[in-house]
């Protein structure tokens, strides 16, 4: 018989472990959390905004020519205004299906991701009568635009336990006698061929560990192949030897650098001034009352130094160990009305020799459920976003909340029925974030 404890219950338990830990550094000042000494962190920065060429590896299909393109405001690696588009179409089964797009008037067809790049390497000089651009087909009639997300913290985040979040998706179900009930995804750590973890990066959680989740941002968003990810989309304009992303003097490849950079990087730093306000005090209160903090976490705890994560690849450091952050999200996927029918497409994110590996362990896993559900956004740093929700669509913190419907209907009707002081209440403490 397994034992369910209250979610107040359960905060209590944490909070009381959290009381044991080390707060999270944070900061915008592109300074290390003490995962890397600063001139290490500093150089893995360098590698993170370093524009990448034809030499290189570019495209042959890209979005960008470097991360920190899709990851700069206000430093590097937090959020942009850059959305990628997604798209596809439902089968005649009902099920979501991956779109087929034509390139090189009709030569060849790209599929098997639900990715649509914007943006091409030829033609060009070498290759003048080439045109790879892709555009959308009229037969792909699910489409939608993501936002780039922030980085920043990540570390943090990717050394909370897997038990800690399932644990967390079964209390937040229990406590609201099902009305809200986080899912949880395995999905597969590409460097550990076989392994599975808790998603948590990522608007569908397609990844659990950060150097999976580069190698395939290297590859898909910029067509840079690399040991995890060493297929090009298409062949035709590419010139450069495969894998594009080679190990340097130091036996790191740019992934590995990237990885480094982002789990050395300080969780977002609140506004103090504001944060301190009687308003965003009162806010602070209310948001948690009506049911907000139901799925936007305050709190989580990052395991112990010294465990090993990622199916044994990756040993959590000191800086990382036992640390509480304040992320205010879940990292679990919910259906709260903004869903874009878009289903993870897991050869695109893992590889066909992965996914070739691992179909069996996939098949398991319920994404056809997840098709209309996002992973909660995390709100630390979200006074810093301009556009709002994944889409970007919702334009203010007000449109936002009431935007939010399915399981969190009942919490936007509570926002909408206080008053309109307690309201803007509520919207001071976000603008703290």
């Amino acid at each position: 018989m397994r034992l369910l404890i209250p979610l107040a219950v359960l905060s209590f338990i944490l909070a009381s472990f959290a009381s044991l830990s080390t707060e999270a550094p944070t900061g915008f000042d592109n300074k290390s959390n003490g995962v890397a000494d600063d001139a290490t962190h500093q150089a893995d920065q360098t590698k993170f905004e370093a524009v990448e060429q034809l030499s290189d590896g570019l495209g042959p299909l890209y979005n960008a020519q470097s991360c920190r393109e899709c990851h700069q405001s206000p430093v590097s690696g937090a959020a942009s205004q850059v959305a990628e588009l997604r798209l596809g179409h439902q089968g005649p089964e009902g099920h979501f299906r991956t779109p087929e797009i034509p390139i090189a008037h009709g030569a060849e067809v790209i599929s098997g991701r639900s990715l649509m790049n914007d943006r091409a390497i030829c033609p060009n000089a070498a290759f003048p009568n080439n045109e790879i651009q892709e555009r959308v087909p009229e037969t792909e009639t699910i489409r939608t635009f993501r936002l780039s997300l922030s980085l920043l913290g990540d570390g943090f985040v990717e050394a909370v336990a897997d038990q800690t979040l399932i644990d967390l998706a079964r209390q937040q179900c229990k406590s609201s006698h099902r009305k809200i009930c986080g899912q949880v995804l395995q999905v597969p750590i590409v460097e550990a061929p076989g392994q599975m973890s808790v998603g948590r990066f990522g608007w569908k959680d397609q990844h659990a560990s950060l150097l999976s989740f580069a190698g395939d941002a290297y590859r898909n968003e910029m067509g840079i192949t690399n040991r995890l990810q060493p297929d090009e989309v298409t062949k035709l304009c590419n010139t450069a030897s495969e894998p594009n992303d080679t190990p340097g003097p130091d036996g790191l490849s740019d992934i590995d650098h990237f990885a480094r950079f982002i789990r050395a990087t300080k969780a977002p730093a609140r506004d103090s001034q504001l944060a301190s306000s009687a308003a965003a005090k009162k806010g602070y209160g209310l948001f948690d009352k009506i049911g907000c903090a139901t799925c936007h976490i305050e709190t989580l705890t990052t395991a112990a130094a010294g465990t090993k994560i990622n199916g044994g690849t990756f040993t959590i450091p000191v800086a990382l160990g036992s640390i509480t952050f304040h992320p205010y999200g879940d990292f679990l996927m919910h259906d709260v009305g903004t869903g874009d029918g878009i289903l993870q497409a897991t050869r695109e994110h893992y590889g066909d020799k992965v996914f070739q590996m691992m179909s069996g362990y996939l098949s398991k896993q319920d994404f056809e459920s997840s098709r209309n559900k996002i992973r909660t956004a995390p709100l630390w740093g979200v006074r810093l976003r301009a556009r709002l929700m994944h889409d970007g669509a919702s334009l203010t913190l007000r449109e936002a909340i009431v935007r939010h419907r399915g399981e969190a209907g009942h919490v936007s009707q509570r926002f909408e029925k206080l008053k309109r002081e307690d309201q803007e209440a509520i919207v001071e403490f976000l603008k703290s974030l």
